[in-house]
């Protein structure tokens, strides 16, 4: 349980108190945790460093990364419910400690040679906090903007998109000013920029966790009523617990949703720079400086795409929302594997459409869940269904790098190394689609009792 200043009791906002100081509090955690995503800038450094000549040291230089996301949604998953017992200041704090922690015990790995502390340190220490700080500020958002909840948990996990495009110019900056890279790399500049990052990441995530607050008791917006509340057949009024929620089809229907929508994106995502080269092999040097702006773009439209889709399910929807996401993202891969490299343009447009879906999928969801499931403990429920992301995030690079693999031993050339793949992407996805078709309003035995029936619950569990 909290202690001190970390009790949810001690975080009640007081009178007057301004909800918009909440989204910057989630950001100032999404956009520290969001480093993830630049965590290759660290692969080339430490394998020229502490495992030169391993001939592993690709697969190496990969695991923190990978570790740390199947952490992410371990750890979310364990720890939902502590996170919406305990509330957001303790969550804010807990994921501060492992995150920064993770980067020391990088620094001390790297200093000893140890290679095996790094993975542990940024893997596993570092991706509970990735975890707990993920789910953080869900359900305190949504309580703050019960008017607009798509757009609040828009707001906060866009940062975690857009972490990367913060992380990766100031690591790969800090690499080189360090020592760090090229020829003479040397393992103590990587250790250092662990240790930088450790500290940095500890004074901004504070911001957080020092400014949340969380509603009193019966406030709602001025202006607003309860009443005044968005309705519709899959919007629910009552409060379902998590462990209720798991034993829901609708929940099993949503983790499927999830599941597919992420491994389509993140299957370009992963392999976004080499997808482009060979869709587009120009002769000359020019070709890599074109697919790293591709892989900047798509990188821009996950990040935009979270706040823009997710703000747009307020007006029309989580379920229609979706149908966009699943069916228009079907038709997208559909359209660059049939089209494959004849018009540059249409494959940029499609390509950034997909991954601005890949990106709201992840920041519409709490709404959907919130709209299925109540507020009771949508955080705890939210953390659950990560582990759908867990499982995306070794599916898709899976699907996509075997195939393709295959096809280069195979010699095959240009888009046809990836028809397979994205012919199964367009699969996963119209299964999605199909699951979100199916999702229909949980029935009340499954709801957490109000009222006279709360009453006679709790006298019979005193009896």
């Amino acid at each position: 349980m909290a202690v001190g200043f970390l009790q949810r009791e001690r975080i009640i906002a007081p009178p007057g108190w301004s909800r918009w100081l909440i989204p910057p509090a989630a950001l100032s955690i999404h956009l520290a945790i969001g480093q993830a995503y630049a965590w290759s800038v660290f692969k080339n450094p430490l394998a020229a460093t502490m495992l030169q000549g391993n001939p592993a040291a690709g697969t190496l230089t990969a695991l923190p990364f990978t570790l740390g996301i199947v952490m992410l949604g371990v750890s979310a998953a364990v720890f939902g419910t502590a996170v919406d017992r305990n509330g957001p200041r303790w969550a804010m704090f807990i994921s501060m400690v492992c995150f920064s922690t993770g980067f020391l015990v990088s620094a001390l790995g790297v200093s000893l040679g140890q290679y095996w502390m790094v993975i542990l340190g940024y893997g596993v220490i570092g991706g509970i906090g990735l975890g707990i700080g993920y789910i953080s500020p869900v359900s305190t958002l949504i309580k703050w903007f019960p008017d607009r909840p798509g757009m609040a948990t828009g707001l906060a996990i866009m940062g975690f998109g857009g972490g990367a495009l913060i992380a990766s110019p100031w690591s790969a900056s800090m690499l080189g000013g360090f020592g760090a890279t090229g020829e003479n790399a040397q393992a103590s500049g990587v250790a250092l920029a662990f240790l930088v990052h450790g500290v940095v990441y500890a004074v901004f995530m504070s911001v957080g966790w020092l400014l949340v607050r969380v509603p009193p008791d019966g406030w709602h917006p001025a202006g607003w009523h309860p009443s005044e509340a968005k309705t519709g057949s899959l919007i629910t009024t009552a409060n379902v617990s998590a462990n209720n929620a798991i034993r829901t089809p609708q929940f099993w229907l949503l983790w499927v949703v999830l599941c597919f929508n992420v491994t389509a994106g993140i299957g370009i995502l992963e392999r976004a720079s080499p997808i482009f080269q060979d869709y587009f092999p120009d002769a000359g040097t020019e070709i890599a400086a074109a697919a790293a702006g591709f892989v900047a773009i798509l990188s821009l439209s996950n990040m935009v795409g979270r706040i823009v889709w997710s703000s747009t399910s307020d007006l029309i929807g989580r379920k229609n929302i979706y149908r966009v996401y699943l069916g228009v993202g079907a038709l997208l891969y559909l359209l660059i594997t049939l089209l494959g490299n004849a018009n540059q343009a249409l494959f940029l447009i499609a390509s950034m459409l997909i991954l601005s879906f890949y990106g709201a999928g992840f920041a519409t969801v709490p709404a959907y869940l919130r709209d299925l499931f109540g507020t009771y403990q949508v955080g705890a429920i939210h953390g659950r269904l990560l582990t759908a992301w867990s499982t995306a995030g070794v599916l898709g690079p899976v699907i996509v790098n075997a195939i393709a693999d295959a096809q280069i031993a195979a010699g095959v050339q240009g888009p046809g190394r990836y028809t397979l793949a994205f012919s199964i992407m367009i699969g996963l996805l119209v299964i999605g689609f199909i699951c979100n078709e199916l999702i229909r309003p949980v029935n009340e035995r499954y709801h957490e009792p109000t009222g006279e029936q709360a009453i006679r619950t709790t006298g019979a569990q005193a009896a």
